[in-house]
């Protein structure tokens, strides 16, 4: 089954469901939401890579806060060097309540406005410094997490990678973005607070599948004839081609979800992880889920909503690929992922074959 979408209908029924099950709840931004409870989305990666075809979702904006977060940064000035702006309301939010930022910064005592303040970001580092972090946010707690009783930060994505190659039966494959004693310094406490990771022995007729789709219906007819007369098999050939032996699946919670414009870039983000931590594992990316608490729509998306449910999707979901210069990087032996992901760039990861119906535009809620 490859590039099958079953993906939007179960977004659809999820925008149908709060639309007709939910409840009006306040919220912290003053907007207003109306809210279901405890929710799941599912999705095999066979079926394609998971973004939306009923509406365009920026590919390249959510490539660039993956990697962002991948690389322990929290600052905002490396977004907005990749055009990345989703992040800028809430730096530029803590930035208008300072109180001395006038005196300090504004030579005509004018608090600048959000396109004044990037370009400051960009173009002043100290400036950058002060108002361009967003606190100990995601990035800090997977590559670097750190509390009173063990100051030595832990690097929980390298944790993660070890435990995979060492012990990939075990049960506390888990990366975690709440740490309790740092909610307080964060611009915004982890929406997507942690995720868990789970692998499997593939069969060795899922091998061969993989190893057929790898080197084509023709190859692979050729190595099973050459091996055949000396009653042989595949075992060099699946070892020297680098197919997987497992299969690996990837669970995230998300205690709050903007399920009109947050949901869709948080299924993709994770579904590029997913492919991220298996290639450099050499596993075969397997299933996506994804444990979803308060899940809203912000009563300016409403309409919106509707007119996503009443797109038709279209037949497949795109694929996902990396430049051939990341491939090589994959299958090259390294004792830590710093020095690769720190190179990774956000034009190196490829989609292929995405249509989807136009953006529907709606503001976002700080």
């Amino acid at each position: 089954m490859v590039n099958m979408n079953r993906l939007d209908k179960r977004y659809q029924d999820l925008l149908e469901d709060i639309l007709d099950n939910g409840v009006v709840k306040t919220d912290r931004t003053g907007t207003g939401t109306i809210s279901v409870f405890g929710r799941q989305i599912k999705h095999k990666m066979s079926q394609g890579f998971p973004l939306l075809t009923t509406k365009k979702v920026s590919f390249k904006t959510m490539v660039v806060e993956l990697l962002w977060f991948l690389k322990g940064n929290t600052n905002i000035k490396y977004l907005l060097e990749n055009d990345c702006h989703i992040w800028t309301g809430d730096a530029y939010k803590r930035y208008r309540e300072t109180k001395e930022i006038k005196k300090q910064y504004d030579n005509c005592g004018d608090v600048a406005d959000v396109k004044e303040f990037e370009e400051m970001i960009l173009q002043d580092d100290e400036f950058a410094n002060d108002f361009g972090d967003l606190g100990p946010i995601y990035g800090k707690q997977w590559r670097g997490w750190d509390w009173d009783l063990n100051p030595n930060p832990i690097d929980q994505i390298q944790n993660l990678i070890n435990d995979l190659k060492t012990n990939p039966d075990c049960r506390r494959m888990m990366v975690s973005a709440w740490n309790v004693g740092a909610l307080e310094s964060m611009v915004l406490p982890p929406c997507h607070y942690g995720f868990q990771v789970y692998t499997r022995k593939l069969t060795g007729e899922e091998r061969w599948d993989l190893l057929k789709k790898k080197v084509g219906d023709e190859k692979f007819k050729l190595m099973v004839y050459d091996l055949a007369p000396f009653g042989g098999g595949l075992s060099e050939e699946l070892q020297s081609c680098r197919i997987p032996e497992r299969a690996i699946s990837l669970m995230w919670n998300q205690r709050s979800v903007d399920t009109f414009l947050g949901l869709p870039f948080n299924i993709a983000s994770y579904g590029l992880l997913l492919e991220i931590l298996g290639r450099e594992v050499n596993m075969m990316p397997e299933e996506l889920i994804g444990n979803l608490g308060d899940v809203h729509l912000y009563s300016n998306h409403i309409e919106q909503a509707k007119e996503q449910i009443g797109r038709n999707p279209f037949k497949n979901l795109p694929t996902l690929n990396f430049s051939p210069l990341v491939l090589a990087q994959f299958e090259h032996h390294r004792d830590t992922f710093d020095e690769f992901i720190n190179n990774l760039q956000p034009h190196q990861i490829l989609l292929e074959g995405y249509e989807s119906h136009p953006p529907i535009k709606a503001s976002l809620s700080n």
